[in-house]
């Protein structure tokens, strides 16, 4: 397992992480960081604690807002995938329609044809 070490509001913290995972949580803590960053800019010195479970909350709002837009994306492809499949269908009931039709006009002509032939 491998250890980074993050920095949060300036204070240090090693921590553990899977190999090859190691830039991907420094950046998750970068990002962490800027949210704590901004909210003592906004409240100033309210305690450490404090301006990190509003961080946190911040960041699980962001979080729950990216959840549902990503829901009604889901609802939207599986609408799509509906109409799609709906309009699939009906072609292929349309094609089958037109061959039939189509098949039926080429016996009469063939049997016109005959007919004509033999007289």
């Amino acid at each position: 397992m491998a250890q980074v070490t993050v920095t949060i509001d300036g204070k240090a913290y090693r921590m553990a992480c899977e190999e090859g995972q190691e830039e991907h949580l420094l950046d998750l803590a970068q990002q962490f960081d800027r949210y704590v960053t901004h909210l003592k800019d906004s409240f100033g010195e309210i305690g450490d604690q404090r301006i990190t479970v509003m961080a946190g909350i911040m960041v699980m709002d962001e979080l729950s807002e990216l959840q549902k837009r990503m829901r009604g994306l889901e609802n939207e492809v599986a609408t799509l995938r509906k109409t799609r499949d709906d309009a699939l269908l009906k072609a292929d009931q349309n094609d089958a329609a037109l061959t039939g039709s189509l098949t039926q006009l080429a016996t009469r002509i063939e049997a016109v044809a005959a007919k004509l032939a033999g007289s």
